[in-house]
């Protein structure tokens, strides 16, 4: 007689077990808080986002005047850390020579490639921009059979008796 083996459990689903769902990841922030706040074991606690979107803001435009500038700085800074590394290594008051020297060349150095590499792109991006990832959702996960505990603990108002 053959023994009919039961279907094999779905890791996944066994493993994860969603608490709570929300819009902004602050939110799901909060809640994760307030269960730590509740002495909850959040080391089985997952924040995942789900429908990733790539959004990119606007924040001017480019010229290459502005490309020269932004190298400028980001030059100045470079230059800053090789001075302060050269002058650690300096005795006496030459190590501000050299701090200033690097600020100056890294910032003339800086603004070449900033302007060089803004004309290279023959004015096909024109614009500074900012992106960032953003889901649509936020979903807050409990492993390890702590869902249950999880959602009662967020189904409570705030500043009651933790639930045993």
């Amino acid at each position: 007689m053959s023994q009919i083996e039961p279907e094999p459990l779905n890791p996944i689903s066994v493993a994860w077990n969603t608490v709570a769902s929300y819009a902004s990841y602050e939110e799901a922030q909060a809640a994760v808080d307030r269960l730590s706040d509740e002495h909850f074991p959040v080391e089985n606690i997952d924040i995942i986002g789900s429908d990733l979107r790539l959004v990119e803001h606007v924040t001017g435009r480019l010229t290459k005047g502005r490309a020269a500038a932004a190298g400028a700085a980001s030059g100045a800074w470079f230059g800053l850390l090789v001075g302060l590394l050269v002058g650690m290594f300096t005795p006496g008051p030459a190590w501000l020579g050299l701090i200033l020297g690097g600020v100056l060349i890294g910032a003339v150095w800086g603004a070449v490639f900033g302007f060089v590499g803004h004309a290279a792109t023959g004015g096909r991006r024109d614009f500074s921009s900012t992106r960032s990832l953003v889901a649509s959702t936020y979903d807050v996960i409990a492993r390890g059979g702590h869902a249950d505990r999880a959602r009662a603990i967020l189904q409570q108002p705030a500043g009651t008796p933790p639930v045993q």
